[in-house]
């Protein structure tokens, strides 16, 4: 509730000031998506190396759910989820799910960081591919065990030529 003798315009305005000066506050941005973090193309068993080093990486069709069209008309919207089994709790929940495809230039569509609080490991998106060919999804447990499962998705037009 605002001070007596304080208007409306008044708050306003000064949420307003304290916006504009937040958004001028430097920084540590890490953006991947940003053109000095992207990786050059590579394939994606350079891309996988590049994320989880040797660390070995399971069959996840136990616990991952991923859906995605078997045959997508049109490659730059492609709706995709990803559900994991898992309890969300401090003791074992889901840190990371990233979403990997084969065939484009830079495999790695998207990583979705995670915590207990989010109740549920659930993600959806739209993807671009370039091709027809397998798209991956990656779940990274919070003990670091990693599970995997792949569906292929004929593309009829190209999403990314690039």
């Amino acid at each position: 509730m605002p001070e007596p003798g304080l208007t409306r315009r008044e708050v306003l305005k000064a949420a307003a000031a304290a916006g504009m000066a937040s958004a001028w506050l430097p920084r540590d941005v890490s953006a991947q998506g940003s053109l000095a973090n992207l990786a050059p193309e590579e394939p994606v068993d350079k891309t996988l190396q590049r994320l989880f080093g040797g660390r070995p990486i399971r069959d996840g069709a136990p616990v991952i759910n991923l859906e995605l069209p078997l045959i997508a008309e049109d490659g730059g919207n492609v709706a995709m989820s990803v559900e994991v089994k898992s309890p969300m709790t401090p003791q074992s929940y889901v840190k990371t799910i990233y979403v990997l495809s084969d065939k484009n230039p830079r495999p790695l569509n998207g990583k979705f960081s995670l915590t207990p609080a989010c109740g549920q490991a659930y993600v959806a998106t739209s993807l671009r591919l370039a091709d027809t060919g397998d798209v991956r999804a990656v779940a990274e447990m919070q003990d670091g065990a990693l599970y995997m499962v792949k569906r292929t998705v004929r593309v009829v037009v190209a999403g990314c030529a690039a």
